[in-house]
């Protein structure tokens, strides 16, 4: 599904890591409305997620997704699995089919290995190798497509993710500015820049 709010998300699934991609433009409509816009946030110390859509329903969700996560490590002593946690925001994107939240999310992370899902506003969630979101998506999928392989490292990922953004940046009129990166291991997760 293809949203008509501005912005290019992307994320990919290596040996080691995910490595999810993002631009920075915030628009409304055929504004410019800031050029530095965080569209990758963090859930917990192994999972993190790109905003596509309506940036106050998708802090909104972020925050119970923070929450939750939260909740499931104090309760248990161990982390919240990351399909633990895209089946609750499954849950709640569910129970609003009458006002939806109008995003579209990519939510990657790191238990027992890499994961990356692919959320629609609906709550409907597929398990995916490679995946993207946003006005930018037809631009960014064809990159991904000709380029990515399970066997590329984590540097070839990141490249491969940046070099879809910055396609989307060339040609999709809502996707701008610079590229932000999160990669995400199973020691972390590692926040970066890319200009333009």
């Amino acid at each position: 599904m293809r949203l008509l709010h501005g912005t290019t998300t992307v994320g990919l699934v290596v040996k080691d890591a995910v490595v999810l991609a993002a631009d920075k433009r915030a628009s409304s409509g055929y504004y410019i409305a800031h050029k530095a816009v965080r569209k990758i946030v963090k859930i917990d110390d192994h999972i993190a997620m790109t905003i596509s859509g309506l940036v106050a329903d998708a802090q909104m969700l972020a925050s119970l997704l923070r929450y939750v996560a939260n909740d499931y490590k104090v309760s248990t002593g161990v982390k919240i699995p990351v399909k633990n946690i895209v089946s609750y925001l499954s849950l709640l994107l569910n129970s609003t089919k009458y006002y939806p939240y109008i995003v579209q999310l990519l939510v990657g992370g790191y238990d027992t290995a890499p994961r990356l899902y692919s959320v629609s506003w609906f709550g409907d969630y597929v398990e995916e190798k490679y995946a993207v979101t946003g006005s930018g998506s037809t631009v960014a999928i064809g990159v991904l497509e000709s380029e990515y392989s399970e066997d590329m490292s984590v540097e070839e990922a990141i490249k491969l993710a940046v070099k879809a953004v910055r396609a989307s940046i060339r040609r999709d009129v809502f996707t701008g500015e610079a590229v932000d990166v999160a990669v995400i291991t199973n020691s972390g997760i590692k926040f970066m820049n890319f200009p333009r």
